[in-house]
Order: C-alpha cells, then sequence, then structure tokens
C-alpha cells in the first residue's frame, strides 16, 4: 500500500483567527488519539484537498509534523457547502501494532446477468461493513463483483465477501449485501368501455361514480 504524507505544522491560530488561515490557503485540523493528546494543526490546504479527496475513513494517512510522524485515520471533514471545499479535518491517531476496528464501504462493480437477461431489480442491503485488522491493513473500500447475480432470487451476503487473512469481518456471515429481485410490475390502465361502464343492479358502486349516480337521482326526483 502506497504511504500518503500529509505535511502539517502547528497552529495556534483560533476563533475568528482560522477565516484568515483559510483565506490564506491553510486548513485547519487536529490530530489525537492513541497516547496523542489534541494538538492543532495547518496543512497547505489545495495538496490536503487533493490527496484527502481520494482516502476513505479507512485510508491510512501519515501526518508529518515538523519531522515527526502520526500514522492516523480521517475521523471527520468538514467541508463548505457552497464551495464544496474543505474547512476542517480531524485526524485520529493509531497504533501500527495495534489491531482496530473500523468501518469500509462497500462498491458494487460489474454487470449482473440477472438484470441483463431477466430486467431484475437490486436492492441493496449493507452500504459498508465492520472490520477489524491492523490500520496498514484496512483496506480503503470493499469491491462487490455482482456478476454472480446470474437469476432472479440469486443475493450476495457478508459469507459470500473474501478478504485478505490480515482483515476479519465483524458482520454478522447472514447479513445481506445485495439482491436481485423480479422487476416491479407495470401498472396497465384499464380502458372501460361504455357497456362495461353500465353498474349491475344491486351493486355497489366506487365512491368517484357514486356522487354522480346520486345526482342523477335527484334530477329524476325533480322531472317527477
Amino acid at each position: 500500500m502506497e504511504k500518503v504524507v500529509l505535511k502539517a505544522t502547528p497552529r495556534t491560530a483560533t476563533g475568528r483567527q482560522v477565516r484568515a488561515l483559510r483565506r490564506s490557503g491553510l486548513l485547519p485540523a487536529v490530530i489525537y488519539g492513541h497516547n496523542v493528546e489534541p494538538i492543532s494543526i495547518s496543512l497547505e490546504g489545495r495538496e490536503a484537498g487533493r490527496v484527502l479527496g481520494r482516502l476513505s475513513s479507512s485510508s491510512l494517512v501519515t501526518i508529518d509534523l515538523e519531522g515527526k510522524e502520526y500514522p492516523s485515520l480521517v475521523r471527520e471533514k468538514q467541508q463548505n457547502h457552497i464551495k464544496r471545499t474543505l474547512i476542517h479535518v480531524d485526524f485520529m491517531v493509531v497504533s501500527l501494532t495495534e489491531k482496530i476496528r473500523a468501518k469500509v464501504g462497500i462498491v458494487l462493480t460489474g454487470l449482473s446477468p440477472a438484470v441483463k437477461d431477466f430486467n431484475a431489480m437490486l436492492i441493496n442491503g449493507l452500504s459498508e461493513l465492520e472490520v477489524e485488522a491492523f490500520p496498514q491493513d484496512l483496506p480503503a473500500s470493499i469491491v462487490v463483483d455482482i456478476a454472480a447475480l446470474v437469476k432472479i432470487g440469486d443475493g450476495i451476503h457478508v459469507r459470500d465477501i473474501i478478504l485478505s487473512d490480515k482483515v476479519q469481518v465483524m458482520d454478522t456471515p447472514d447479513e445481506m449485501i445485495v439482491l436481485a429481485t423480479a422487476p416491479a410490475k407495470e401498472e396497465v390502465e384499464e380502458v372501460v368501455t361504455p357497456e362495461a361502464a353500465v353498474v349491475e343492479e344491486g351493486a355497489e358502486p366506487e365512491v368517484i361514480e357514486k356522487g354522480k349516480l346520486e345526482e342523477e337521482g335527484k334530477k329524476e326526483e325533480e322531472k317527477k
């Protein structure tokens, strides 16, 4: 796995001063975690945005703070909703010699014969798996090939996922990830002919027609 390193500098700016920091092109962040008290840091904004944009929450990133390296996982990313740029990041420092549990996202790939040949619909179950591993062995994502869904009724469950022997899946084996189901029946609009519209004697008409029948009855009474 490629080692991802972000260089950081200590940050003293807080509160309103952080806005000026962002305007200067820096990204405020904090690191905390394994044997580390929270440390406020700054990252080069453009470089950090480029690197963090391709990392998941289970991707290991090393924060280089004045020559000292902190292996970390991204725990929270705050973003400007208008500009879609990062405004703050939390990094959790981890130990490379201790296993941790983390959520890893599932990515569906491939083409399902059930969809192609039988117009099946796919129902998604789990979107991520909880795994246990050393931080450096955590997968960035879990890729699931839906080509295994050959016919309607086929499904892929947790027990079907094969990962490295360094990674242990913690979810229940029978939990469903994706299922191929029969296509939804299209509603066909019924065409009613004048003959079919005649209400049989003694039959209770639908409410939408009841008002019309009552109105016609009143007209007949008035004629009498």
